[in-house]
């Protein structure tokens, strides 16, 4: 009974992995991994500059510590679904630049 408290008070994605996976260890596995892979997405289309091989290993070492914290965050708040918009605020943001730099004139 106390398990199905729990689940009804989850964000609806977070309790659509823990309510499809096998046992709650994998699900949250699997809400780390989904949460990491729309940090790297969000970053990527947004703050990613050209670095050299070893920033970008502190940066993504760095992304996966505060995914972590992102992720006990997750059982209760709507993370996930905040990455989701905001990566695809950012796809949008992309192409619409792209679009612009097309029909501009280069000089």
């Amino acid at each position: 009974m106390e398990e199905q408290q729990v689940l009804d008070r989850m964000s609806s994605i977070s309790r659509f992995i823990y309510e499809t996976m096998p046992s709650f260890d994998i699900a949250g596995y699997v809400l780390y991994l989904v949460i990491f892979l729309l940090s790297v997405v969000v970053y990527k289309l947004g703050f990613a500059k050209k670095l050299r091989l070893g920033q970008n290993i502190v940066i993504y070492a760095f992304l996966l510590i505060g995914c972590l914290m992102l992720t006990f965050l997750a059982f209760f708040l709507p993370v996930v679904e905040g990455l989701i918009v905001a990566a695809l605020i950012l796809i949008i943001y992309k192409i619409r630049l792209r679009l612009e730099r097309k029909q501009s004139p280069t000089a």
